[in-house]
C-alpha cells in the first residue's frame, strides 16, 4: 500500500514533475527529425504523473490531471484518426503527410505531429489507467484498521 507524504518524495515530486513534463514536450516536438516522438514522450509524462501519484496519492494525481486517463486514451485515438483526413481532402493517399506553416510564429504544423500528439495522449492515458487500477486494487486489498481484531 502506498503511504503518501514522505518528505524526500514530496519535495522530489514537486521539483521533478514540471521538468519531466517540459522534457516530454521537448521529446514530442523533436521526434520528427531525431530520436523521440509521441511514444517516448508519453512515457516520460506518465512517469511524471506516476511520481506525483506516489508522493501525494491517487486523488491528488487525478485533481492535478483534471481529466480521466481513459478520456486521454479516447482523445488520443481521435487525434490519430483525424490526422489521416487532411490527405484525403486534398486527394493524396491515406496517411500522406501534410504540412502547414503558421506565419505568426513560423511553426510548421503537420499531420505527423497531430498523430504523434495522439500517440502521446494514448500512452499517457494507458499507463496512468494501469497504474491507477493497480493502486486502487492494492488499496482495496488492505484491511481496514478499524475492523482489525487482535487475537492473542
Amino acid at each position: 500500500m502506498i503511504k503518501p507524504g514522505t518528505l524526500i518524495l514530496t519535495v522530489a515530486a514537486r521539483l521533478l514533475m514540471p521538468l519531466q513534463l517540459l522534457f516530454s514536450v521537448f521529446l514530442l516536438l523533436r521526434g520528427h527529425d531525431e530520436p523521440g516522438g509521441g511514444f517516448i514522450a508519453g512515457l516520460v509524462a506518465a512517469g511524471a504523473f506516476a511520481l506525483y501519484l506516489f508522493a501525494f496519492g491517487r486523488r491528488a494525481m487525478h485533481a492535478i490531471l483534471k481529466v480521466s486517463p481513459r478520456d486521454l486514451v479516447g482523445m488520443g485515438l481521435l487525434l490519430g484518426v483525424l490526422s489521416t483526413l487532411p490527405a484525403w481532402w486534398v486527394g493524396d493517399p491515406f496517411f500522406t503527410a501534410q504540412w502547414w506553416t503558421i506565419p505568426i510564429i513560423d511553426f510548421k504544423a503537420s499531420t505527423p505531429l497531430i498523430f504523434d500528439i495522439g500517440v502521446y495522449l494514448v500512452v499517457l492515458g494507458s499507463v496512468l489507467t494501469a497504474i491507477s487500477a493497480l493502486i486502487k486494487t492494492d488499496h482495496e486489498d488492505q484491511p481496514d484498521p478499524e475492523e482489525a481484531t487482535w487475537n492473542h
